[in-house]
């Protein structure tokens, strides 16, 4: 889900780049959901046979749009490396890409099978998009080692962020490690015509999930009056309303 969002993003940030969105479906919720500024211009990692990409850069790049580096790929988000044959399993695709390498030039571009590693069809390219929506950057990372410095609770998870290893449930400190958030809606163009579908059920649903996050934050401000700890100030992640929108 991350990484598809990710990709429809980038593709209404730069329609320039090809394949642009003239209709796009979305829940409310998607809409209301703040995501990372900037995470539209993240470009996905491109490789097509003949194109001139030396392995080790295009292996750091996917580790640093959130990769996971194995020795076999088994599911989405993972890369492994063999000789040089890249693997890589984009959150977009139905099968994984194996990418063959001449020396630093790109031979062949194939998808392929999880469950015997078997090449299957070739493939025009591999498009990897990021599969994080909080990448860790070296600005992230200071900031990830300053907030375990400053919230003991949660110093095992920012250590591991601080020396760029992905955590589950990280994506929930993207307000304060982040350079701020954005919503699906700045993302459109000016000219852009928004139409919703039963605009009633759409506002009573919007209102409940607003209504939901508020109550969440409650209870972390009643729980830190008992002695718990007090709640980071997340509300950069909440959900707008339609009102803000």
């Amino acid at each position: 889900t991350v990484g598809r969002r990710v990709a429809v993003m980038h593709r209404l940030a730069h329609p320039e780049a090809g394949d642009p969105i003239d209709i796009l479906v979305t829940s409310v919720r998607a809409l209301l959901q703040p995501i990372v500024s900037g995470l539209a211009d993240v470009a996905p990692v491109r490789l097509r046979a003949g194109d001139e990409a030396p392995l080790a850069d295009a292996v750091a790049r996917l580790v640093e749009l959130g990769y996971e580096r194995t020795d076999l790929v088994e599911r989405r988000g993972q890369v492994a490396v063999r000789g040089g044959i890249l693997d890589v399993f984009p959150p977009t695709l139905e099968h994984p890409v194996r990418v063959e390498y001449w020396g630093d030039t790109v031979e062949e571009v194939r998808s392929f099978s999880v469950a015997d590693q078997r090449s299957l069809e070739g493939a025009d390219e591999l498009l990897a998009p990021a599969v994080r929506e909080l990448l860790l950057t070296p600005a992230v990372q200071e900031r990830a080692r300053a907030l375990g410095h400053a919230q003991p609770h949660l110093a095992q998870m920012c250590e591991q962020l601080a020396q760029g290893i992905a955590v589950e449930g990280m994506e929930s400190l993207a307000p304060v490690l982040a350079d701020g958030m954005t919503t699906t809606l700045e993302l459109l163009p000016t000219t852009a015509t928004i139409v919703l579908v039963e605009p009633e059920r759409v506002r009573s649903r919007a209102h409940d999930i607003v209504r939901t996050a508020q109550e969440f934050l409650a209870a972390s401000w009643h729980n830190a009056t008992v002695g718990n700890a007090i709640p980071i100030d997340l509300s950069g992640a909440g959900y707008r309303t339609l009102d803000e929108l």
